[in-house]
């Protein structure tokens, strides 16, 4: 999640890999007109895999996530995606992936199944929907790049659901504030505008209840995770919520596992979730969002 070099990933702002190619696109009026940078070649993926779309559908909601993220089992992992251009653009990918990217476009492939006429445009629509402040592209500011942000906004717009106080969370009392206080990590934030507006979100974030499930209460409710709930790896790095993310992967004897795309260097699974949070650095526990059906 971030530009940083180390073991895990940081903020959300900057996991992301090279983008490929280059095509404009107009968004809402309420939007900058953004480049979409989407390479040919994951286009056609993206096009042979909604024509799947009747099969697809047979399965429950929780089944069709978790088939869907297995279908990118061995893509390439590469960090620093979204952050090439020193211009906001609305990056797509299907064939590497950093952390959040692979969770948000494997969300955006199920949301875009359910439609009645499934295509690259709604793709594109829902991945914006769901990385901005609103659904709405205003340069990189309006990126949700602290997690737990992401989760919230999306929740406000019926996308997903924070679950972790159902699960008995408790209190994650921090301030987010790493990227302010990390500046020279981020070179979008050697411009003073956006710097500035990085700082105000970080103060707005101080109202944000955040929970997260500690490491040793995983193990109780494992058995209330559904495959392709969203988890998101909580740190006690100062001023940030969250370091590494991924979606539940339940085996075939119902263990549950994390399906990733790994700084290790591809989407994979790791067999067993507890084991795995537990091996992350500095890695105290996990935040669950559990995406909605939009066909209920």
């Amino acid at each position: 999640m971030g530009v940083v070099s180390l073991s895990f990933d940081l903020p959300m702002a900057s996991v992301r890999s090279q983008p490929i190619r280059s095509q404009p696109v107009s968004q809402t009026s309420s939007s900058q007109t953004a480049t979409v940078q989407f390479p040919q070649a994951d286009q056609n993926q993206l096009t042979q895999l909604l024509q799947q779309a009747p099969h697809l559908l047979q399965q429950p909601w929780p089944q069709l996530l978790q088939a869907l993220a297995a279908k990118f089992e061995g893509a390439a992992y590469k960090g620093g995606l979204l952050d090439q251009s020193p211009k906001e653009e609305l990056v797509l990918s299907l064939s590497q992936f950093d952390c959040v990217l692979f969770v948000e476009t494997v969300l955006a492939i199920a949301r875009t199944l359910t439609v009645e006429e499934p295509s690259p445009q709604v793709f594109r629509d829902a991945v914006q929907t769901q990385r901005y402040r609103q659904g709405q592209i205003q340069g990189y500011c309006s990126r949700l790049h602290y997690f737990s942000e992401w989760i919230a906004d999306n929740q406000r717009r019926g996308l997903v659901e924070n679950i972790t106080p159902a699960l008995g969370g408790i209190p994650f009392n921090k301030s987010l504030n790493f990227m302010s206080q990390h500046r020279q990590s981020y070179p979008q934030l050697k411009a003073q505008a956006n710097w500035q507006c990085i700082q105000a979100v970080e103060t707005r974030l101080q109202s944000l209840p955040l929970h997260y499930i500690p490491q040793a209460q995983i193990r109780k409710i494992e058995s209330s995770l559904q495959p392709g709930d969203i988890i998101a790896v909580a740190t006690a790095v100062p001023g940030l919520d969250v370091t590494h993310t991924g979606l539940v992967y339940q085996t075939p004897n119902q263990a549950k596992g994390l399906i990733h795309a790994s700084p290790g260097g591809s989407v994979r699974i790791a067999p067993d979730l507890a084991t795995y949070v537990a091996n992350v650095d500095q890695s105290i526990g996990i935040i669950v969002a559990r995406p909605q059906n939009p066909q209920q």
